[in-house]
């Protein structure tokens, strides 16, 4: 069924709550199949009848192998603009490239922009609109930027007086919380909000977070819902059925992704422009390591780091890293750098850790264990916070 914003909603009579989720929901499935939010239509079709939509969306927003606004146009639904984060609406665009306004060709659709000189959708863009909705795969990082864009989507409608629908998808990384929690004063788009590297909420559920912790501008609150999934637990393993953004191919480079982001801020490859992206690290100053290999230009990796050179380090495409935050490497390359007395970190690793604390103990000397010892207390706080807004058990 929807999940209703509490803030608006939780003064309605619980008989009319039952009713509306008995007639939006229908009968319970029979089977212990997943069953995304996007593909029960039968459930939120209802609620976009004779209104004007726009959706957020981008190549991962599929009914099987059909993409969303491909669907709701079938189905007679009002979409008259499509908004589209980073990478693009065709998910193609390296990271950080800027994506500009254009149409879409097949649907001759205008889709904007939420990832250039404007990361929130306009007023203006927004007065035909009555309800928007978002659909987008996360991998449940804090600094992949999708979560960001939700940000300033909740933010736009909440200023504008749009309904806003979210249609949950799985988290791959959902089955653990880990990481230091960010310092507001670091925030940025890889960062908003003061949260662990791996949070563990779906996106529907980050969305209630958002809400209920008051994070918009000014603690304005957004007519939120969420078309929930059926049969989900966080302990679902889910296989992404398309990559969510160029350099995340498979599985393992999204399980990796929480520890290997980190080295964007460093001078240590994560394999971008060679076909284990996330999933292999190296520098040609590296000496001690057990795999090597050179980058080289692509589509979803122009100019990567150390293009064409060597690069020394190690193959983690079949490593466990056993649900939790791994810092063995990114301590060890430090270790190699220092050593020698090269530069090692970026101005961007702060941002990425979400604050100066780890870039600092991981320079003092400190080991792994010590380090995480450090952020307990509040990984603790926040999980306890997170409980708040589960719509899924664990």
């Amino acid at each position: 069924m929807l999940f209703l914003n509490r803030s608006k909603y939780t003064k309605m009579p619980l008989l009319i709550l039952f009713i509306f989720g008995f007639f939006v929901s229908g009968f319970p499935q029979s089977n212990n199949q997943l069953v995304i939010g996007a593909s029960q239509l039968n459930e939120y079709l209802p609620i976009l009848n004779n209104k004007h939509i726009a959706v957020v969306a981008n190549q991962t927003s599929l009914i099987d192998n059909t993409h969303l606004i491909d669907t709701l146009l079938s189905t007679g639904v009002n979409l008259i603009k499509v908004y589209a984060p980073e990478h693009g609406f065709r998910g193609k665009a390296d990271a950080g490239a800027t994506i500009t306004d254009e149409r879409d060709s097949k649907t001759n659709l205008p889709v904007l922009s939420l990832y250039g000189k404007n990361k929130k959708p306009k007023s203006a863009d927004l007065d035909s609109i009555d309800l928007m909705i978002f659909d987008i795969q996360d991998v449940g990082a804090r600094f992949y930027t999708y979560i960001s864009t939700l940000h300033y989507v909740m933010e736009a409608c909440a200023e504008n007086n749009i309904p806003l629908l979210v249609l949950d998808r799985p988290n791959p990384n959902g089955h653990y919380v880990d990481g230091p929690l960010l310092d507001t004063a670091y925030s940025s788009f890889v960062g908003m909000h003061p949260i662990p590297i791996v949070h563990g909420l779906t996106i529907g559920e980050y969305a209630q977070m958002i809400n209920g912790e008051y994070w918009l501008n000014d603690s304005i609150q957004c007519d939120l819902m969420v078309q929930k999934m059926q049969n989900y637990t966080h302990k679902y393993v889910y296989d992404l059925p398309i990559k969510p953004s160029p350099n995340l191919p498979n599985a393992q480079s999204i399980a990796l992704y929480p520890s290997l982001c980190l080295f964007e801020g460093t001078a240590i490859s994560v394999g971008r422009g060679t076909n284990k992206q996330f999933q292999i690290i190296g520098s040609p100053k590296l000496d001690s390591c057990s795999y090597t290999f050179s980058p080289i230009s692509g589509e979803g990796a122009k100019y990567p780091k150390h293009e064409n050179e060597l690069c020394c380090g190690w193959d983690l495409s079949e490593a466990n890293f056993n649900n939790e935050l791994n810092l063995s490497f990114l301590i060890e390359t430090f270790e190699q750098y220092n050593a020698k007395g090269l530069t090692f970190f970026n101005s961007f690793f702060d941002k990425l850790a979400g604050s100066n604390t780890l870039r600092v103990m991981i320079e003092a000397g400190w080991t792994s264990t010590q380090i995480k010892e450090t952020w307990q207390e509040d990984l603790n706080a926040f999980k306890q916070k997170r409980k708040n807004y589960l719509i899924y058990s664990e």
